[in-house]
């Protein structure tokens, strides 16, 4: 199984960083996510309840994500990621949080993390 579930640009509010500045107001994160999960059941029934519900991911993220405090992008991501492969039964993610007001000679800086296996 190697089915992938994707959301890419989901912007999302968020009060992090290390720097005095950053912690004054929140800034624009944007996650882009690959999830691994199965879509078959899903395809043979047509319906919402065998699938993975990708609005309802997005907004656990930004429910999630707006509540937090963290310092680094870093813990975030482990915890965005953790997130999604308990509460929804994810066999793998890959997660991508942008910081694109970090640095104002780049577009965004940020990380990359993938936990369990995309791929099987």
């Amino acid at each position: 199984m190697t089915d992938i579930i994707f959301i890419e640009g989901l912007r999302i509010p968020a009060l992090i960083g290390v720097h005095a500045r950053e912690r004054l107001a929140p800034q624009t994160l944007v996650l882009d996510v690959r999830i691994r999960f199965d879509t078959h059941i899903a395809a043979l029934s047509d319906s919402l309840i065998d699938a993975l519900d990708y609005e309802a991911v997005a907004q656990r993220l930004a429910d999630f994500v707006t509540q937090t405090e963290y310092v680094l992008v870093e813990t975030l991501a482990e915890a965005c990621a953790d997130l999604i492969l308990t509460e929804f039964g994810a066999h793998g993610v890959r997660l991508k949080i942008s910081k694109p007001e970090a640095l104002a000679n780049a577009t965004a800086v940020g990380v990359e993390i993938e936990r369990g296996s995309l791929v099987e």
